[in-house]
């Protein structure tokens, strides 16, 4: 991947001369003559950021995402800030937090008036692209969402509202409201329409912007194609030592079946990256790979996510531009702030509805960081594995470079120093050596609270205000 670097002339030069080399250079590369760069996100439902050989996951093959690693800027601090998936999608989308543009549970529609990122590279003469689960129009997961307004700014359209049936999967086209089911495995099907969406435009004036989201590695995890369950025993997985020793028959097999989604997608991942090479537009793509949150696979006695441990808010996060330097950044990235940053890294005006930080400058110029925390949270648990009983609840939440500090409605709940134990064992909120501390995160999660105007209170309040409608266990229902 090439790197660009300013230099200072050194020596006399003589000033006409670079008079006449600006002239030169500015007729023949003007920047209004160039192609802006294309943007492609690569998006995974809860894949989390420790499941790759990159990340020293000792089960995982992962050798193509390995490789893109290699290439990028990997923010491994990364995380979502609700990790969940319609929240995560909506602050991508909007750059903006979960209270903001409301959708902090699933199965609810993303307002129509919200301004996307989609919308706003579409206005800079973008061609935009989405394939795969959507999660964003809450009318029901089998329903079509109709050109317009509600598909928030993408043209082409191979997309469906949620599928986890991932061989047996549909999806509509741009104006056909007629259901159509890929081919196969769903993840193969989807990269290589893919693959095709870039061919078909690697040789426009006009850039484009596609968005690639598959289901997987999400649930149900056996459900790979056989030649990659066959890869994965699940009696040679190595647990991680926050599992407890009573569901280790139970996360062994899903563990298994969780990485042979992950190596499948791997091998699509790649596929992709070499349609770019093959085009010629490699070099002129901005390439995002990301999930929307992860899963915690029987940590703390938990599934799925919603929770702030770190197998459920932990992302990759890998960024390849031709001016960013590839290696690892600290940065705190969170959901929200990856619309202003692709919006920064392609010299796209960022609109003021954004609430999320554009981390561009940072990234192309090694700038210092302009924050060391961002925020967690869960507003209102849901769902099978994250109700009250299965130890879901809600919370606000601060994460820095070291320390994840997290408050329930009763006060401080979780301190955790992640440094000296990253599977999160040790719970210090309540140990006397850590009491300044505690207190100074608290402190501070408070300020950044009020700053976003979240005066943190019980969840079926925030339904009501924003009218959802939900069932005796308090989830947004929603049909097949």
């Amino acid at each position: 991947m090439p790197t660009f670097s300013l230099k200072p002339f050194s020596g006399s030069i003589n000033l006409l001369l670079i008079a006449t080399v600006l002239f030169i250079l500015g007729a023949c590369s003007s920047p209004k003559s160039e192609k802006p760069l294309n943007i492609l996100i690569l998006h995974t439902d809860q894949w989390r950021a420790q499941a790759f050989g990159y990340r020293g996951d000792p089960n995982v093959k992962t050798p193509h995402i390995d490789q893109l690693a290699t290439v990028s800027a990997n923010l491994y601090n990364a995380v979502s800030g609700m990790p969940v998936c319609t929240p995560h999608r909506a602050s991508l989308m909007t750059g903006q937090h979960p209270l903001t543009h409301g959708l902090f549970m699933n199965d609810v529609q993303l307002d129509t008036a919200a301004t996307t990122i989609a919308e706003v590279l579409a206005k800079k003469g973008y061609q935009t692209g989405y394939i795969g689960k959507w999660h964003l129009d809450g009318r029901g997961r089998s329903s079509f969402t109709p050109p317009g307004a509600r598909r928030q700014g993408f043209q082409y359209w191979k997309a469906l509202e949620c599928s986890h049936n991932y061989n047996n999967s549909a999806y509509y086209t741009a104006n056909s409201p007629e259901k159509k089911l890929w081919d196969g495995y769903d993840a193969i099907a989807q990269a290589e329409d893919a693959q095709q969406y870039i061919r078909d435009r690697a040789q426009d004036e006009q850039p484009f912007f596609l968005f690639v989201s598959w289901g997987t590695p999400h649930a149900p995890y056996r459900t790979a194609p056989q030649e990659y369950l066959d890869m994965y025993e699940p009696h040679e997985m190595q647990l991680h030592p926050n599992v407890p020793p009573e569901m280790d028959s139970m996360v062994r097999a899903d563990l298994a079946g969780y990485y042979a989604h992950c190596t499948a997608l791997d091998d699509q991942v790649a596929n992709i990256l070499q349609t770019l090479e093959e085009t010629g537009t490699s070099d002129n793509t901005i390439i995002l790979f990301t999930s929307d949150h992860g899963d915690l696979l029987g940590s703390h006695r938990a599934y799925k996510k919603q929770q702030p441990y770190e197998e459920s808010i932990r992302v990759p996060m890998l960024i390849r531009h031709p001016q960013v330097s590839p290696g690892e950044y600290p940065a705190l990235m969170n959901s929200y702030d990856i619309m202003p940053t692709l919006l920064g890294l392609s010299s796209t005006e960022i609109p003021s509805s954004v609430e999320g930080y554009d981390f561009s400058d940072y990234l192309i110029d090694q700038l210092p960081l302009p924050d060391t925390t961002t925020l967690i949270s869960c507003v209102q648990p849901f769902g099978q594995w994250n109700r009250f009983d299965r130890g879901g609840k809600e919370y606000r939440g601060i994460v820095t470079l070291r320390y994840t500090y997290t408050r329930d409605l009763s006060g401080p709940w979780l301190l955790f120093d992640n440094q000296s134990d990253p599977y999160q064992m040790n719970n210090l909120i309540d140990q006397p050596e850590y009491a300044d501390l505690r207190k100074n995160l608290d402190s501070l999660l408070i300020e950044k609270l009020e700053e976003q105007g979240d005066d943190f209170r019980p969840g079926m309040e925030y339904i009501h205000k924003w009218g959802y409608a939900v069932d005796a266990k308090e989830t947004v229902p929603y049909t097949r």
